[in-house]
């Protein structure tokens, strides 16, 4: 499986959520205990300094690691959970381009009709929805570390159109970019 284009921080900002969307695409590893875990694991959080982020499961137990009881990264929920972590890593890794379902279908190999339903009933969203969730976390990462305006993070998350973006932000996060991004600088004062 590829490895996913995510930074160190937006890793954490995904382990901190409990974010279910990146279950299986890499693994959180605790220095101190010895234990690793799904992104989505509700045990408590450990310090920042003490985590490490592996892609792969091999590599993590390689490094001495061993599976929490609570979350059980080391056991598959399903058979069809491979071919769902292939179309997520795809969707992460190519969020910016305009991509339509043929294109995640020809990419693992299956039409487009059945991936939608296979990916549907592994993860209860459709391929579209999952990458709009994907852009707009992107995008809110964005908010809080650049001074890029929202027009430009529009564009630079793969959104065709502003009154588009706008309105899934608002769908996801239940405020608009601007209030998001003054909401965080308040938090920070």
């Amino acid at each position: 499986m590829a490895n996913i284009n995510l930074s160190f921080e937006e890793m954490w900002e995904k382990i901190i959520a409990c974010d279910r969307k990146y279950d299986g695409l890499f693994f959180t590893a605790v220095k101190t205990t010895k234990i690793y875990c799904r992104p989505s694991c509700r045990s408590r959080k450990p310090k920042k300094m003490n985590v490490e982020f592996y892609y792969d499961i091999t590599e993590v137990e390689k490094a001495g690691f061993r599976a929490c009881k609570r979350c059980q990264p080391e056991v598959e929920q399903s058979p069809h959970i491979e071919v769902v972590r292939n179309v997520i890593a795809f969707l992460i890794n190519r969020y910016k381009q305009n991509l339509i379902l043929k294109d995640i279908a020809d990419q693992v190999g299956l039409s487009p009709f059945y991936l939608e339903r296979l990916f549907k009933q592994e993860t209860s969203e459709t391929p579209r929805t999952y990458l709009e969730k994907i852009r707009i976390d992107k995008a809110a990462h964005l908010l809080k570390s650049t001074p890029l305006t929202n027009l430009e993070i529009c564009y630079e998350v793969g959104f065709q159109s502003p009154s588009n973006f706008y309105k899934v932000f608002r769908s996801l996060k239940h405020c608009s970019p601007s209030e998001y991004r003054k909401e965080y600088l308040n938090e920070l004062d």
